[in-house]
């Protein structure tokens, strides 16, 4: 069992990162993988999931975060993969405060809710999402990496928006908007297509 690792993120892709640690390459899954910077030293914070003959890692820039991850993997019917979905929106307020009202409509946007998970969400979390109802608290520390090609980390964005997954369908009719934002940063561009997403 893990708490956290320390070590060198060597590689960076759409749902994950790769964490070196004394000669040994972790692939570990994340709900944003861009907020690393590639050669940075890193301390991530570890949930490991063991199913039937597969571990796999989840990683969090903060305990908070790993925390949230927990409370949204252990409601019925949602998986790890549905719960950093959740999460790469950041908008942990908003999240909680759709639990704390009720509003299943807003919970229903992300990939693979319908209404019965929708519902089963707020049954189990509703009054244990206080502490994320503040403003001031957000998933994470950006990266303040600065990219170079807009169309790269554009097509990036839309990888990582598919690895979330968002159909394509989906992510084709935000993306002519997205690409109008014209920012710098693959994380940025993955945040606001998650905005426009969750307006649909």
């Amino acid at each position: 069992m893990y708490e956290y690792l320390k070590g060198t993120i060597v590689s960076i892709k759409p749902d994950y990162i790769v964490l070196e640690n004394n000669g040994m390459g972790y692939l570990v899954l994340t709900p944003y993988p861009y907020h690393y910077k590639q050669e940075e030293s890193a301390q991530v914070f570890i949930e490991q999931i063991v199913r039937e003959s597969e571990l796999t890692l989840y990683g969090f820039k903060s305990l908070e975060d790993k925390q949230l991850f927990n409370l949204l993997n252990r409601v019925s019917g949602i998986g790890p993969r549905s719960a950093l979905a959740i999460m790469a929106s950041e908008d942990v307020s908003g999240l909680a405060e759709a639990v704390d009202s009720g509003d299943i409509k807003y919970l229903m946007k992300f990939p693979g809710i319908g209404k019965k998970t929708a519902s089963q969400i707020v049954l189990d979390l509703q009054g244990k999402m206080a502490i994320y109802q503040d403003d001031l608290f957000t998933i994470s520390d950006k990266s303040d990496s600065q990219l170079t090609s807009d169309s790269k980390e554009f097509d990036e964005s839309l990888q990582a928006l598919q690895a979330l997954g968002y159909t394509k369908r989906e992510i084709d009719k935000i993306s002519p908007k997205l690409k109008q934002a014209q920012l710098n940063k693959v994380d940025e561009y993955v945040k606001e297509g998650l905005k426009l997403l969750l307006k649909k």
